[in-house]
């Protein structure tokens, strides 16, 4: 199936505020992406051409910000790249844009004076490589020539360079149609090799950069890029050309010569190239829809299903599968990849790579937790978070689900998952317990509301949250049905036992009789009955503790409080401690952050609870769709990130877009409540495992 298109024309593309808001990615299964604005002005240190995984999914490295070119026809000299400095913007090559478009690959069209340049970016899947192809229209009359700048960092990508205090400067080896960058600190290689023309040595800096979106989040936003040379093609007049900037980064030289040695070198191998990764995203369109035949192909849900593949990616050395929590800046974050797990690969048919996640996190636990995240350049994993666990348990349930492959549990997972169980009823780090009351006890700052100001949490939630109780029983449930199938009756039993204890002080704790919903958190010293979205979930999950009466209670509240067209605020309007914009430096911004925030990712715990408590009826379904789904899914696409969802949006409307432009479980989470709850496509197994409990 032909992937789906977003073109922006020329008038579009002149209103300068509204197009530098807008930013593209392309990913390749590795961590490593390449991204910049339709405009083709870096606004993000994390904005670059190659930004390399170098040790996949991690270290990774602004190896090539851009390529600018110029265009000489005659006498007259066109630039088309485009450099922000405080003072202004230099070069500004987007007055030439014709046409930005992305289908799948980004693609800037220029035109001047009866020449038009096409220049496409393409990533290689599993491989820290971009190819640049240009095609070149000349009917000018003149011979053109065509010079290629490049604009290297070497840098990790949460840095910027000063020139001034790097130890020295890169070294440079160049040959006729090729250039190689050696960085020494931190040390990698970047090479550039053209199909056609030649390279010429031209090494300066160009200084002071200015990045305008980390100016505005108070984060360092000058930099120094290095500009080796350029690259020459010439074009006769009246012919039509094409050649690419082939770009690879590795750790050293000779890995990156070994890469580039397995590029293609000539256009037909080029194109073919370009084929192969065309055919790679049109198989995952195809297989999806064939999968949901009674899903209508929709170009919005074309583009969230691609979304959905850009998060997938390849451990170091093959040795598992991980997700990318979000681009630009996040890693791998374990509860965002277990809360994400059934929307990026269940719906989406991956379940190989949902066992080998599932592995990889099994490797990982220590003492019954699985990893909050894994830090980028350290090897010292952090497990301060009480729910990424229990996420991991319902990801194992919802894998069954939809394949009831209890072997591969039995064999691989379920050990694992009665030593959780057994740590957190003895007692793990910081101060996980369970309760006298059957209940999840934790310190402060271990759920996902979990932002900080100079290490004082802002939304400390000790003691026992919401949420956790519902993943809580859900997981006890889990266990018992497991315990069942496995035929292990004492151990069923235990579990049985734990989870009506949990259900009954649940029941008799949370509800908040003067409000009518329940509390988000209480403790020994209070009952917190701030309105935040928390409570959803237990309504969404498959194992719940409240009758029907509370569910409806919580959901209208919710509905009527906290649902925006975006997702739901994290906290309600009429809070002291509402903040409506998530804008400025960090401390700004983590005010806000879960006090107001909008969520997507909360979309599809909502979505599902709203059609669980109030029936899936036709017109039920229709209207979750057109109400919860369809404005954020058909609008949101269109901006930001293209084709993808940001993380998070303003609690004011308009509800503008912010944090990460691509964030998984924006993705993940409405579109699994998109497919199993609004089209009812539900999980193959789903009677049959659920069926397990006595």
């Amino acid at each position: 199936m032909k992937p789906p298109s977003i073109n922006l024309s020329t008038e579009a593309l002149s209103h300068f505020d509204d197009a530098i808001q807008k930013e593209w990615i392309i990913t390749n299964g590795l961590g490593s992406y390449s991204s910049s604005t339709v405009l083709g002005v870096n606004t993000r240190k994390y904005h670059g051409l190659l930004v390399a995984a170098l040790s996949p999914p991690k270290d990774r490295r602004v190896c090539l910000a851009k390529l600018d070119e110029e265009i000489i026809i005659g006498n007259n000299t066109y630039l088309l790249g485009a450099n922000e400095f405080q003072n202004g913007i230099f070069q500004r090559g987007y007055i030439y844009l014709k046409e930005f478009s992305i289908s799948p690959f980004p693609k800037y069209t220029y035109t001047m004076q009866d020449v038009e340049v096409q220049k496409t970016i393409l990533m290689t899947h599993q491989k820290n490589a971009v190819v640049v192809l240009y095609k070149v229209l000349n009917k000018s009359g003149f011979d053109i020539k065509v010079r290629v700048f490049p604009l290297v960092n070497g840098r990790h990508f949460h840095s910027v360079i000063d020139r001034w205090k790097i130890p020295e400067e890169p070294l440079q080896k160049g040959e006729e149609d090729e250039v190689a960058i050696l960085f020494s600190i931190p040390q990698s290689t970047l090479m550039l090799k053209t199909t056609s023309g030649n390279f010429n040595v031209a090494g300066k800096w160009v200084e002071k950069i200015y990045y305008r979106e980390e100016a505005a989040h108070g984060e360092s936003f000058l930099e120094d890029c290095y500009q080796p040379g350029y690259f020459e093609v010439g074009v006769k007049p009246e012919k039509i050309d094409s050649f690419a900037i082939i770009t690879v980064a590795n750790k050293n030289e000779n890995d990156a010569r070994e890469v580039l040695a397995k590029m293609p070198v000539t256009m037909y191998d080029i194109e073919a190239l370009f084929e192969q990764e065309t055919n790679y995203q049109e198989n995952l369109l195809t297989r999806f829809y064939e999968e949901h035949e009674n899903i209508p192909q929709n170009d919005w849900l074309s583009w969230v299903v691609l979304a959905a593949d850009m998060f997938l990616v390849k451990e170091v050395g093959d040795d598992g599968r991980s997700v990318v929590a979000g681009y630009h800046w996040f890693g791998a974050w374990g509860r965002d990849i277990f809360v994400s797990l059934p929307g990026l690969m269940l719906v989406t048919g991956k379940f190989e790579d949902v066992r080998e996640v599932l592995l990889t996190y099994k490797r990982l636990c220590k003492d019954g937790l699985i990893p909050n995240f894994v830090p980028e350049q350290t090897e010292q994993l952090a497990y301060n978070s009480v729910d990424a666990t229990l996420w991991y348990v319902n990801a194992v349930l919802q894998y069954l689900k939809y394949t009831g492959d209890f072997k591969f549990v039995e064999e691989q997972i379920w050990q694992s998952m009665k030593k959780i169980i057994t740590n957190h009823m003895q007692g793990t780090a910081f101060d996980i317990h369970v309760d006298s009351d059957g209940l999840l006890s934790h310190s402060a700052q271990l759920t996902w509301m979990d932002a900080a100001i100079d290490g004082q949490p802002i939304t400390p939630r000790a003691g026992k949250a919401v949420e956790v109780q519902a993943l809580w029983y859900n997981a006890l449930r889990t266990m018992e049905l497991l315990a069942n199938r496995f035929k292990e009756t004492s151990e069923a039993e235990k579990y049985a036992q734990m989870a009506e204890k949990t259900m009954k002080s649940f029941v008799d704790k949370f509800w908040d009789l003067e409000k009518n919903y329940l509390f988000d958190v209480i403790s020994e010293n209070e009952r917190n009955n701030s309105l935040r979205p928390n409570q959803i979930a237990a309504i969404a999950l498959d194992f719940g503790m409240l009758d029907n009466v509370k569910k409806e209670k919580i959901v209208d509240i919710v509905h009527r409080e906290l649902l925006t067209p975006y997702g739901l605020r994290t906290l309600a309007r009429n809070d002291a401690k509402y903040v409506g914009i998530y804008a400025g430096d960090r401390r700004n911004r983590d005010k806000a952050y879960h006090n107001g925030t909008v969520w997507p990712w909360l979309l599809g715990l909502f979505t599902t609870g709203f059609l669980k408590t109030k029936g899936y009826a036709e017109y039920r379904r229709e209207y979750a769709f057109k109400n919860f789904l369809l404005p954020f899914f058909s609008e949101q696409i269109f901006k930001a990130g293209l084709g993808t969802i940001s993380e998070v949006f303003d609690g004011e409307p308009p509800h503008l877009p912010r944090g990460c432009i691509a964030q998984a479980w924006s993705v993940a989470e409405p579109l699994r409540a998109y497919v199993e709850d609004v089209m009812l496509v539900r999980p193959k197994h789903e009677r049959e495992v659920l069926q397990g409990l006595r």
